[in-house]
């Protein structure tokens, strides 16, 4: 019978345009605040680095590089991929040996270091993980992607583009009261929905950034969690789900399949509806991507996102806050290291540790981290429950 397995700590380095570390430094930076809790290395059984793209350092055997470098040399470490759910498919790897019996701590190390390369080569790289033979060769790119589901959202459900501005400003609205940040700066209506055009109906605010950092959370099995916190985040529901490669294969461009079941099966382990959610971390590489994850996870009727939005529910204080750390729109993307710092927030949430009194979300008990890769061929959702 598998075991039940809890996130016992995290740590987060600062997110941005990170010339100033190697990603060897990132990681680094992301597990001293867990070494300074305690858990030394001696007290971890065995590593999972999230690395998503090694292309952007030239870096390939990452899992080797960073356990040596933090002093894990001598315990066993692999690395995961898995687009830009590697920090979940990371974690889904981490707990499946430790329900197993396999080990009983592991630390989940994500890191990606971007901006060691120009945007427009950055672009190049992630459009790559589409076809090859039938859609990199004509010039896609994945705001091409989100801009095809924006279109057809708007078109089916008579949207204006104000609706993904007010995404974008609640996002920057969060993430400027957020220390780890790339971009931490408020950003005004007139700004968000007038910005310049990236993809239309996309604009620069639409979309998230090409960010360089790393985050850390060790899991434990229940028989050793003791040893390590009063206050552990249990790991209640794990779903995973995949949509066609290609976008033209799917019936539909207003929802991500995959992203559905995902959630389904996630509710069904946890034993939990999405009513009972009290925070949401989801993957909004463009602000329409944040929309369409209100419907899949359940939070909205099909073609009723607009009006949580409008109704500002998904602040803070409202029915479901959601990303409330500023999102990968604000807070940034660092591939591998997203969706460990979505764990690391929801942690944080629960504790009651928010940076800010007017990001800090009231008594969270369950919350529910969802992570898409590319276009949504790849989607995990975790549920959490707190602990204490």
């Amino acid at each position: 019978m598998a075991r039940k397995v809890a996130v016992v700590a995290g740590g987060h380095s600062k997110f941005g345009k990170r010339y100033d570390a190697t990603m060897r430094e990132l990681c680094a930076e992301a597990y001293k605040p867990i070494y300074d809790e305690g858990i030394s290395q001696d007290k971890i059984d065995a590593s999972v680095l999230s690395y998503a793209a090694s292309q952007f350092t030239g870096q390939g055997a990452g899992s080797a590089l960073i356990a040596d470098y933090i002093g894990l040399h001598d315990k066993p470490h692999l690395r995961v991929e898995s687009a830009c759910t590697t920090g979940t498919a990371s974690l889904r790897a981490a707990w499946g040996m430790v329900s197993a019996g396999l080990y009983d701590v592991m630390l989940v190390l994500g890191v990606e270091q971007m901006n060691r390369v120009s945007s427009a080569t950055a672009t190049e790289y992630m459009s790559q993980a589409g076809d090859m033979r039938w859609e990199y060769p004509f010039g896609i790119s994945f705001p091409a992607f989100y801009a095809l589901m924006a279109s057809r959202y708007m078109s089916e459900y008579g949207m204006e583009h104000d609706i993904l501005a007010k995404i974008a400003v609640k996002s920057h609205h969060y993430g400027a009261q957020n220390p780890k940040a790339h971009l931490p700066k408020e950003v005004s209506f007139e700004e968000a929905n007038n910005a310049i055009p990236i993809c239309r109906p996309l604009n620069l605010y639409d979309c998230s950034l090409i960010t360089d950092g790393a985050a850390a959370v060790v899991i434990a099995a229940e028989e050793r969690v003791k040893e390590f916190t009063d206050q552990p985040m249990w790991i209640t529901g794990i779903g995973a789900g995949a949509s066609s490669m290609m976008i033209q294969d799917r019936s539909t461009l207003t929802s991500i399949p995959g992203a559905k079941r995902a959630a389904q099966a996630a509710y069904k382990m946890a034993g939990v509806e999405s009513k009972d959610i009290d925070m949401a971390q989801v993957h909004d590489c463009f602000t329409i991507a944040e929309l369409i994850a209100y419907e899949d996870l359940g939070f909205a009727e099909p073609g009723k996102g607009p009006e949580l939005v409008e109704n500002k529910e998904n602040y803070h204080d409202g029915r479901i806050p959601v990303n409330v750390d500023g999102g990968l729109k604000s807070k940034g993307h660092p591939l591998g290291a997203t969706g460990v710092s979505m764990t690391y927030e929801v942690l944080k949430q629960m504790k009651g540790e928010a940076e800010n009194p007017t990001r800090q979300i009231d008594d969270v008990k369950h919350g529910l981290v969802h992570n898409v890769g590319q276009s949504g061929q790849f989607v995990n959702v975790f549920i959490y429950e707190r602990g204490w």
